[in-house]
């Protein structure tokens, strides 16, 4: 499974790259396809190439939006 440091993550935020992958618990997923993350933002609140492991306690859904994207990588520090 790929590694992904921190920086690395940051140039999947759908601008530098059309790709748009987050980070939650460790795992790097790609949301590419979601409709609420074109341009790399989401709700407006939250942006691509981020660990959102911390944000997640704040939106109005649970993890399980998060889960069901494809686990592309591991976040290392």
């Amino acid at each position: 499974m790929k590694k992904f440091t921190r920086e690395e993550l940051k140039r999947y935020n759908g601008i530098d790259d059309p790709k748009i992958y987050i980070a939650y618990k460790g795992y790097v997923y790609d949301v590419t396809e979601s409709f609420l993350w074109k341009g790399g933002r989401h709700q407006a609140i939250h942006h691509a190439g981020l660990d959102l492991t911390s944000e997640i306690r704040n939106a109005p859904h649970g993890e399980e939006f998060i889960l069901k994207f494809p686990v592309v990588g591991i976040l290392v520090d």
